[in-house]
């Protein structure tokens, strides 16, 4: 189903699954704001292959781990599109480090990207969905929203805690019009930072019955269908996009 009409921010959209959640909402005619923390070029570059789309597409940089950041985004995103009603809450942060060794600092950095900022982002755009009586939230998690990670105390609280917002905000905002779901991104081929971490994903082929990693595009089509109109009567649900991989 289509979306002209409707205006997306995507935040961490300059790469991975994020790009892909971009293209997928543009693909459907809905206009677009490309998020990143400080890409200024692969933002660019995401941005531009959404115009191809015939959409309207802009970047908008800042730190969604700062309230105040948010609050500077949310302005200039409402000043230039009038409106943001498909919410996508993407950006995150998974580094490792072990419970005895992770420091205060550490823990809150990962709280405010992966949980807080989602917190930020729904009070700055919920108002507008309300006011128009139409709106769509869609988290991001991943499986440490579903289970324990070693060396991810800090990752798998803040992905458990955006869950736990998920809920709480499918049921109060959906006599509003509002629907608020997340998705459980398991193992996925993406770009990473580092060889360790490739050969970290590629490692947990095994544990997925049908034999591969997932697609960045095979997450970006859920996100596509739960924004559109065949997916409103789905709120409130976490949907693990993972081959049925064990947790």
């Amino acid at each position: 189903m289509r979306l002209e009409g409707h205006v997306a921010l995507v935040t961490g959209g300059n790469r991975n699954i994020g790009r892909a959640i971009v293209l997928e909402l543009a693909g459907r005619g809905c206009a677009v704001i490309v998020n990143a923390s400080r890409s200024r070029a692969e933002a660019d570059a995401v941005a531009e292959e959404a115009r191809r789309h015939g959409v309207k597409a802009s970047v908008l940089l800042g730190d969604v781990g700062r309230a105040e950041d948010v609050k500077t985004l949310a302005q200039r995103a409402l000043a230039e599109f009038g409106k943001v009603d498909v919410l996508v809450n993407n950006a995150a942060i998974r580094p490792e480090a072990p419970f005895l060794e992770l420091s205060e600092a550490d823990w809150h950095r990962v709280l405010d990207v992966d949980l807080n900022a989602a917190f930020y982002t729904a009070k700055a755009f919920l108002p507008g969905m309300v006011a128009q009586g139409w709106g769509r939230i869609i988290n991001l998690t991943g499986m440490n929203a579903m289970q324990g990670g070693v060396a991810r105390a800090h990752v798998s609280t803040a992905k458990h805690g955006v869950w736990g917002l998920t809920k709480a905000l499918a049921r109060e905002f959906g006599p509003k019009g509002v629907t608020v779901n997340a998705i459980s991104p398991g193992p996925i081929e993406t770009e990473r930072i580092s060889d360790a971490q490739t050969d970290h994903i590629r490692g947990m082929v095994a544990r997925v019955p049908l034999g591969r990693l997932g697609t960045p595009q095979e997450v970006a089509s859920l996100c596509g269908w739960l924004a559109s109109p065949d997916g409103a009567f789905v709120s409130g649900q976490m949907i693990g996009v993972n081959g049925a991989a064990s947790t």
